[in-house]
Protein backbone atom coordinates (compact mmCIF):
# COMPACT_ATOMS: atom_id res chain seq x y z
CA UNK A 1 0.00 0.00 0.00
CA UNK A 2 1.49 3.13 -1.07
CA UNK A 3 2.21 5.56 1.75
CA UNK A 4 -0.24 8.05 2.83
CA UNK A 5 -2.94 5.67 1.36
CA UNK A 6 -4.55 5.15 4.30
CA UNK A 7 -4.11 8.91 5.72
CA UNK A 8 -5.45 10.23 3.26
CA UNK A 9 -9.17 7.79 3.49
CA UNK A 10 -11.82 9.61 5.26
CA UNK A 11 -15.39 9.14 6.25
CA UNK A 12 -17.54 5.36 5.36
CA UNK A 13 -13.84 3.97 3.82
CA UNK A 14 -11.83 4.86 7.02
CA UNK A 15 -14.16 3.41 9.27
CA UNK A 16 -14.51 0.33 7.04
CA UNK A 17 -10.61 -0.05 6.70
CA UNK A 18 -10.34 0.56 10.74
CA UNK A 19 -13.58 -1.94 11.32
CA UNK A 20 -11.66 -4.67 9.27
CA UNK A 21 -8.33 -4.45 11.07
CA UNK A 22 -9.98 -4.23 14.26
CA UNK A 23 -12.09 -7.39 13.66
CA UNK A 24 -9.31 -9.37 12.31
CA UNK A 25 -7.18 -8.30 15.66
CA UNK A 26 -9.95 -9.59 17.80
CA UNK A 27 -10.18 -12.97 16.25
CA UNK A 28 -6.45 -13.65 16.24
CA UNK A 29 -6.29 -12.80 19.75
CA UNK A 30 -9.34 -15.19 20.34
CA UNK A 31 -7.68 -17.65 18.83
CA UNK A 32 -4.83 -17.27 20.89
CA UNK A 33 -6.81 -17.32 23.78
CA UNK A 34 -8.72 -20.55 22.50
CA UNK A 35 -5.31 -22.55 21.60
CA UNK A 36 -3.88 -20.96 25.59
CA UNK A 37 -6.36 -22.69 27.50
CA UNK A 38 -6.23 -25.66 24.97
CA UNK A 39 -2.87 -26.19 25.92
CA UNK A 40 -3.81 -25.42 29.54
CA UNK A 41 -6.56 -28.15 29.47
CA UNK A 42 -5.02 -31.66 31.39
CA UNK A 43 -8.06 -33.36 30.19
CA UNK A 44 -7.69 -32.04 26.51
CA UNK A 45 -4.10 -33.03 26.49
CA UNK A 46 -4.22 -36.00 27.94
CA UNK A 47 -7.21 -37.13 25.24
CA UNK A 48 -4.84 -35.66 22.43
CA UNK A 49 -1.82 -37.92 23.47
CA UNK A 50 -4.16 -41.44 23.69
CA UNK A 51 -5.49 -40.49 20.45
CA UNK A 52 -2.09 -39.53 19.19
CA UNK A 53 -1.04 -43.46 20.59
CA UNK A 54 -3.59 -45.01 18.61
CA UNK A 55 -2.26 -42.66 15.59
CA UNK A 56 1.12 -44.13 15.73
CA UNK A 57 -0.36 -47.64 16.39
CA UNK A 58 -2.23 -47.66 13.12
CA UNK A 59 0.97 -46.46 10.93
CA UNK A 60 2.56 -50.06 12.13
CA UNK A 61 3.68 -52.70 9.88
CA UNK A 62 1.20 -54.74 12.05
CA UNK A 63 -0.94 -53.08 14.07
CA UNK A 64 -2.93 -54.19 16.98
CA UNK A 65 -6.00 -51.83 15.68
CA UNK A 66 -6.66 -50.10 13.10
CA UNK A 67 -8.31 -45.78 14.01
CA UNK A 68 -8.27 -44.41 10.60
CA UNK A 69 -9.97 -41.31 12.51
CA UNK A 70 -7.36 -40.58 15.01
CA UNK A 71 -5.08 -38.24 13.38
CA UNK A 72 -8.13 -35.96 13.28
CA UNK A 73 -7.09 -34.70 16.76
CA UNK A 74 -3.31 -34.42 16.42
CA UNK A 75 -1.71 -31.73 15.23
CA UNK A 76 0.56 -31.75 11.83
CA UNK A 77 3.79 -30.43 14.64
CA UNK A 78 2.96 -33.63 16.79
CA UNK A 79 6.53 -35.19 16.87
CA UNK A 80 5.11 -39.00 17.56
CA UNK A 81 8.35 -41.02 19.15
CA UNK A 82 8.19 -45.08 19.47
CA UNK A 83 9.71 -44.56 22.86
CA UNK A 84 7.38 -42.95 24.37
CA UNK A 85 4.10 -44.82 22.86
CA UNK A 86 2.91 -46.87 25.78
CA UNK A 87 2.54 -50.33 24.80
CA UNK A 88 0.31 -50.80 27.91
CA UNK A 89 -2.58 -48.50 26.29
CA UNK A 90 -2.26 -49.99 22.98
CA UNK A 91 -2.98 -53.81 24.35
CA UNK A 92 -6.02 -52.48 26.64
CA UNK A 93 -7.30 -50.94 23.87
CA UNK A 94 -7.17 -54.06 22.07
CA UNK A 95 -8.83 -56.03 24.73
CA UNK A 96 -11.48 -53.83 25.21
CA UNK A 97 -11.75 -53.69 21.30
CA UNK A 98 -12.25 -57.38 21.24
CA UNK A 99 -14.20 -57.85 24.14
CA UNK A 100 -16.89 -55.38 23.27
CA UNK A 101 -17.65 -57.11 19.76
CA UNK A 102 -17.62 -60.15 21.35
CA UNK A 103 -20.55 -59.27 23.56
CA UNK A 104 -22.51 -57.48 21.30
CA UNK A 105 -22.09 -60.58 18.58
CA UNK A 106 -22.56 -63.47 21.06
CA UNK A 107 -25.07 -62.44 23.26
CA UNK A 108 -28.56 -62.44 22.41
CA UNK A 109 -30.77 -59.08 22.43
CA UNK A 110 -27.42 -56.60 23.08
CA UNK A 111 -28.17 -53.62 21.40
CA UNK A 112 -26.50 -51.58 24.10
CA UNK A 113 -23.24 -50.31 24.56
CA UNK A 114 -22.38 -47.55 26.95
CA UNK A 115 -19.20 -46.02 26.67
CA UNK A 116 -17.27 -44.08 29.47
CA UNK A 117 -14.41 -42.57 27.50
CA UNK A 118 -12.49 -39.00 27.54
CA UNK A 119 -14.52 -37.93 24.76
CA UNK A 120 -11.88 -38.49 21.93
CA UNK A 121 -13.14 -42.25 21.86
CA UNK A 122 -13.42 -43.62 18.14
CA UNK A 123 -15.17 -46.64 18.76
CA UNK A 124 -18.62 -45.82 17.46
CA UNK A 125 -17.05 -45.06 14.16
CA UNK A 126 -13.74 -47.70 13.65
CA UNK A 127 -15.63 -50.70 15.06
CA UNK A 128 -18.24 -52.93 13.06
CA UNK A 129 -21.11 -52.73 15.39
CA UNK A 130 -23.95 -54.86 14.55
CA UNK A 131 -26.84 -53.23 12.84
CA UNK A 132 -29.40 -51.59 15.66
CA UNK A 133 -26.78 -51.15 18.03
CA UNK A 134 -27.58 -48.17 19.96
CA UNK A 135 -24.32 -46.36 21.47
CA UNK A 136 -23.94 -44.18 23.92
CA UNK A 137 -20.69 -41.97 25.17
CA UNK A 138 -20.55 -40.58 28.50
CA UNK A 139 -17.58 -37.76 28.30
CA UNK A 140 -16.69 -33.93 29.21
CA UNK A 141 -18.98 -32.43 26.92
CA UNK A 142 -16.78 -29.57 25.43
CA UNK A 143 -14.14 -32.08 24.74
CA UNK A 144 -16.87 -34.34 22.91
CA UNK A 145 -18.13 -31.66 21.20
CA UNK A 146 -14.70 -30.66 19.67
CA UNK A 147 -14.27 -33.67 18.47
CA UNK A 148 -17.38 -34.48 17.04
CA UNK A 149 -16.43 -31.40 14.60
CA UNK A 150 -13.25 -32.87 13.47
CA UNK A 151 -14.52 -36.20 13.09
CA UNK A 152 -17.11 -34.44 10.52
CA UNK A 153 -14.93 -32.92 8.93
CA UNK A 154 -13.67 -36.14 8.09
CA UNK A 155 -16.16 -38.55 7.04
CA UNK A 156 -16.98 -40.40 10.04
CA UNK A 157 -19.97 -41.89 9.89
CA UNK A 158 -21.42 -44.47 12.51
CA UNK A 159 -22.09 -47.65 11.06
CA UNK A 160 -25.47 -47.80 8.90
CA UNK A 161 -28.06 -48.84 11.31
CA UNK A 162 -26.52 -47.95 13.71
CA UNK A 163 -27.40 -44.85 16.73
CA UNK A 164 -25.15 -42.81 18.67
CA UNK A 165 -26.19 -40.47 21.27
CA UNK A 166 -24.02 -38.33 23.85
CA UNK A 167 -24.16 -37.86 27.77
CA UNK A 168 -22.08 -34.84 29.05
CA UNK A 169 -20.60 -36.10 31.63
CA UNK A 170 -21.41 -32.74 34.00
CA UNK A 171 -25.06 -33.61 33.22
CA UNK A 172 -26.30 -32.90 37.23
CA UNK A 173 -28.35 -36.49 36.82
CA UNK A 174 -26.55 -38.76 34.25
CA UNK A 175 -28.91 -41.98 34.98
CA UNK A 176 -31.65 -40.15 34.30
CA UNK A 177 -30.20 -38.19 31.15
CA UNK A 178 -29.31 -41.90 29.85
CA UNK A 179 -32.73 -42.99 30.16
CA UNK A 180 -34.29 -40.06 28.20
CA UNK A 181 -32.22 -40.65 25.56
CA UNK A 182 -33.39 -44.42 25.23
CA UNK A 183 -31.09 -46.47 27.69
CA UNK A 184 -33.34 -49.28 28.51
CA UNK A 185 -32.47 -50.67 31.93
CA UNK A 186 -34.78 -54.01 31.37
CA UNK A 187 -32.19 -54.77 28.30
CA UNK A 188 -28.60 -56.78 28.12
CA UNK A 189 -26.11 -53.90 27.89
CA UNK A 190 -22.69 -53.59 27.98
CA UNK A 191 -20.35 -50.96 29.55
CA UNK A 192 -16.46 -49.99 29.06
CA UNK A 193 -14.67 -47.07 30.50
CA UNK A 194 -11.24 -46.03 29.28
CA UNK A 195 -9.56 -42.11 29.56
CA UNK A 196 -13.13 -40.65 31.37
CA UNK A 197 -11.41 -38.71 33.63
CA UNK A 198 -11.38 -39.75 37.07
CA UNK A 199 -10.63 -36.96 39.50
CA UNK A 200 -11.20 -38.51 42.77
CA UNK A 201 -12.57 -42.16 44.15
CA UNK A 202 -15.78 -40.19 45.23
CA UNK A 203 -16.46 -40.26 41.19
CA UNK A 204 -15.46 -43.49 40.41
CA UNK A 205 -17.99 -44.63 43.16
CA UNK A 206 -20.70 -42.83 41.33
CA UNK A 207 -19.99 -43.96 38.45
CA UNK A 208 -20.03 -47.91 40.15
CA UNK A 209 -23.68 -46.59 41.49
CA UNK A 210 -25.05 -45.41 37.98
CA UNK A 211 -23.71 -48.72 36.23
CA UNK A 212 -25.07 -50.67 38.90
CA UNK A 213 -28.45 -49.38 38.78
CA UNK A 214 -28.60 -49.11 34.80
CA UNK A 215 -26.74 -52.90 33.74
CA UNK A 216 -29.31 -55.63 33.87
CA UNK A 217 -28.15 -58.71 35.51
CA UNK A 218 -25.54 -60.84 34.41
CA UNK A 219 -24.27 -57.51 32.02
CA UNK A 220 -20.31 -56.91 31.66
CA UNK A 221 -18.69 -53.49 32.64
CA UNK A 222 -15.03 -53.77 31.79
CA UNK A 223 -12.15 -51.11 30.58
CA UNK A 224 -9.60 -49.62 32.60
CA UNK A 225 -9.39 -47.36 35.91
CA UNK A 226 -6.83 -45.75 37.94
CA UNK A 227 -4.54 -47.63 40.66
CA UNK A 228 -4.36 -44.79 42.74
CA UNK A 229 -7.95 -44.98 43.66
CA UNK A 230 -6.54 -47.90 46.13
CA UNK A 231 -4.29 -45.97 47.41
CA UNK A 232 -6.77 -43.31 48.60
CA UNK A 233 -8.59 -44.79 51.14
CA UNK A 234 -7.05 -44.65 54.15
CA UNK A 235 -9.33 -47.04 55.14
CA UNK A 236 -7.91 -49.75 52.41
CA UNK A 237 -5.54 -52.27 54.68
CA UNK A 238 -5.13 -55.13 51.67
CA UNK A 239 -3.67 -54.99 48.40
CA UNK A 240 -5.40 -53.22 45.36
CA UNK A 241 -6.94 -56.39 43.64
CA UNK A 242 -8.40 -57.01 46.96
CA UNK A 243 -9.31 -53.20 47.60
CA UNK A 244 -10.92 -53.70 43.83
CA UNK A 245 -12.96 -56.74 44.22
CA UNK A 246 -14.68 -55.29 47.11
CA UNK A 247 -15.56 -52.54 46.25
CA UNK A 248 -16.89 -53.71 42.90
CA UNK A 249 -18.92 -56.49 44.60
CA UNK A 250 -20.66 -54.12 46.96
CA UNK A 251 -22.03 -52.08 44.12
CA UNK A 252 -22.83 -55.74 42.97
CA UNK A 253 -20.09 -56.73 39.93
CA UNK A 254 -18.29 -59.67 40.44
CA UNK A 255 -14.39 -58.80 38.97
CA UNK A 256 -11.62 -60.42 37.32
CA UNK A 257 -8.24 -58.13 37.62
CA UNK A 258 -6.46 -58.56 33.64
CA UNK A 259 -2.88 -58.84 33.86
CA UNK A 260 -1.41 -55.99 30.77
CA UNK A 261 1.19 -58.96 30.28
CA UNK A 262 -0.95 -62.03 29.61
CA UNK A 263 -2.98 -60.17 27.35
CA UNK A 264 0.45 -58.64 25.56
CA UNK A 265 1.62 -61.98 25.21
CA UNK A 266 -1.16 -63.31 23.91
CA UNK A 267 -1.16 -60.70 21.35
CA UNK A 268 2.25 -61.94 20.64
CA UNK A 269 3.79 -58.71 22.55
CA UNK A 270 6.60 -58.33 24.75
CA UNK A 271 5.46 -55.43 27.75
CA UNK A 272 8.84 -53.53 28.79
CA UNK A 273 8.71 -52.73 32.66
CA UNK A 274 7.25 -49.43 33.19
CA UNK A 275 5.28 -46.97 35.33
CA UNK A 276 1.57 -47.84 33.86
CA UNK A 277 -1.32 -47.20 36.14
CA UNK A 278 -4.24 -48.22 35.17
CA UNK A 279 -5.65 -51.66 36.22
CA UNK A 280 -7.65 -54.02 33.38
CA UNK A 281 -10.99 -55.38 34.68
CA UNK A 282 -13.93 -57.08 33.57
CA UNK A 283 -17.23 -57.62 35.49
CA UNK A 284 -20.34 -58.99 35.92
CA UNK A 285 -23.31 -57.76 37.42
CA UNK A 286 -25.01 -59.94 39.83
CA UNK A 287 -27.36 -57.72 40.82
CA UNK A 288 -30.85 -56.69 38.89
CA UNK A 289 -31.60 -53.30 37.30
CA UNK A 290 -33.69 -50.63 39.23
CA UNK A 291 -35.82 -51.14 36.07
CA UNK A 292 -36.02 -54.92 36.48
CA UNK A 293 -36.65 -54.03 39.94
CA UNK A 294 -39.70 -51.79 39.11
CA UNK A 295 -41.04 -54.10 36.66
CA UNK A 296 -41.08 -56.56 38.81
CA UNK A 297 -42.55 -54.89 41.43
CA UNK A 298 -45.47 -53.54 38.93
CA UNK A 299 -45.67 -57.32 38.35
CA UNK A 300 -46.53 -58.41 41.93
CA UNK A 301 -48.86 -56.03 42.83
CA UNK A 302 -51.04 -56.98 40.10
CA UNK A 303 -51.22 -60.45 40.83
CA UNK A 304 -51.82 -59.14 44.50
CA UNK A 305 -54.85 -56.83 42.69
CA UNK A 306 -55.93 -59.58 41.23
CA UNK A 307 -55.67 -61.98 43.95
CA UNK A 308 -58.22 -59.46 46.03
CA UNK A 309 -60.54 -59.61 43.04
CA UNK A 310 -60.66 -63.34 42.76
CA UNK A 311 -61.51 -63.27 46.44
CA UNK A 312 -63.83 -60.78 46.72
CA UNK A 313 -65.90 -62.33 43.44
CA UNK A 314 -65.43 -65.32 45.41
CA UNK A 315 -67.61 -64.12 48.53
Amino acid sequence: MPNGLLSKRSGPWKIDLEFSIGLRLQTARTALRAKVNDENDPLLQAAIKAASLRLQETHQPEPLFLDPYAGCFVSPETQLDAKQCSLHYLVATKFIDDKLLRYVNQIDGLKQVVLLTDGMDTRPYRLSWPTSTMIFDISPDKIFNTAAQKLEGNGAKIPKGCFFRHIPLESSNVQQTLQAKGFNGIRPSVWAIQGLPVMTLSSFEKILVVVSGLAANGCFFLGELPAWLAETDKKAECSTRQWIEKLFLSNGFRVEIIQHDEVARRLGKSLAPGNYNNVLFVSEQLRFSDDQMETWRREFQRLEEEGDEEGFEEL
